[in-house]
């Protein structure tokens, strides 16, 4: 069988701040919108929370309008805030029971190019097993399985499921199967929280059970961890060492309970190195697939960006049991952005510019002989 992961980057709508030119023009943008949600959410707003939400409310464009150019305000009843005409922002509010709404990030369509190069990846995958990262939910990978991938000559998934995550972006993460590869018993780790309290994961750690057509049961793991793309970097660290240190956990339980063959894939957003993935990578029998003599890296280290050493950050993590099983394994990177001087690796010919790449991230496959 094949286990692939791919990392997709939403498929047929993104977040308009996620989409810009670039990543720092996007950053400052879901930084606020975090902000203001988390005060939003706050039980009661005291002087200094309302004076913090009014100038977070303007910084995203909505001093005039609840709808601004990247996140709208929906407000459904009571009141929260008035806009005097003599202009400013009053929060009227004291807290999150006095008005009934929400705050939305605003989503507009993936580049038709780039959406055909995801649909035309997970096709020449030929993957029995895939992992997907980043897709805005059931009903949407569902529908790009359905649509999509017979619009470029593929075969739809005859199993998808998604568990809906914590991440407000609507970026999850979810499986694909073969006719022949039913998903069986499935446990969600949404709810998993740290000794004080705080939710662990910012999608989640599904685990998802597989039945191969001989017989045997595997158990994938499909991760995508906190990135280090805003927030304190000291913040962020912890928050993604803590998910490691999970998810470790989690596969040392079904290790004891007699589980052989298990796969932790996805986006872990740190190199292997990294202090944050130690409790994953160092402190527990799992083994990356780079490790195997029979992968394929295709020249490059890395899996994100440009592919170097400090852009891997996609992984298959295999038990010693599964990792005995590998044939061979490699690295996709057709629906890539190669660059220009040189060109790194060969692509699409519809990968023409930089936005029609399927995504920013390589796919990851292994041949397994279960």
């Amino acid at each position: 069988m094949r286990l692939a992961v791919y990392n997709v980057e939403n498929l047929f709508d993104r977040a308009k701040a996620m989409n810009l030119d670039s990543w720092a023009d996007g950053r400052p943008v879901l930084e606020r919108f975090a902000a203001l949600s988390g005060l939003l959410g706050q039980v009661t707003y005291s002087n200094a929370d309302k004076a913090k939400i009014a100038k977070l409310v303007s910084a995203l464009g909505m001093e005039k309008s609840d709808t601004g150019p990247f996140v709208i305000l929906r407000r459904n009843r009571g009141g929260l805030l008035k806009r005097p005409k003599a202009g400013g922002l009053e929060v009227i509010a004291n807290g999150r029971a006095d008005w009934v709404g929400s705050l939305e990030l605003r989503e507009e369509p993936i580049n038709e190019h780039s959406m055909r190069n995801t649909a035309r990846v997970m096709v020449d995958l030929e993957a029995d097993v895939l992992g997907v990262v980043e897709a805005e939910s059931r009903p949407v990978l569902s529908a790009f399985n359905r649509e999509i991938l017979p619009a470029v000559g593929g075969t739809p998934f005859r199993h998808v499921m998604v568990i809906d995550g914590n991440d407000e972006r609507g970026i999850d993460v979810g499986l694909m199967t073969r006719k022949g590869y039913p998903i069986g018993s499935m446990r969600s780790h949404v709810d998993d929280c740290t000794a004080d309290g705080e939710t662990i994961f910012s999608r989640d750690c599904p685990e998802f059970e597989i039945t191969t057509p001989k017989g045997a049961r595997l158990v994938v793991m499909v991760n995508h961890l906190k990135s280090k793309g805003y927030g304190k970097k000291d913040v962020s660290d912890a928050k993604r060492k803590a998910q490691a240190t999970r998810v470790a956990k989690i596969y040392k339980d079904l290790i004891g309970q007699g589980v052989k063959y298990i796969a932790v894939i996805g986006d872990l957003n740190d190199i292997p190195t990294s202090g944050p993935l130690k409790p994953l990578i160092d402190s527990t029998s799992l083994t990356d697939i780079f490790k195997h003599d029979a992968f394929d890296d295709g020249g490059y280290p890395g899996t994100y960006g440009g592919s170097t050493d400090s852009n891997k950050i996609d992984y298959i993590l295999l038990s010693p049991a599964l990792y005995a099983k590998v044939k061979a394994g490699g690295v996709f990177r057709k629906a890539m952005w190669p660059g220009v001087r040189p060109k790194k690796w060969e692509t699409y010919e519809e990968v023409a510019r930089p936005e029609d790449a399927g995504s920013d991230h390589a796919a990851l496959w292994v041949d397994l002989d279960i």
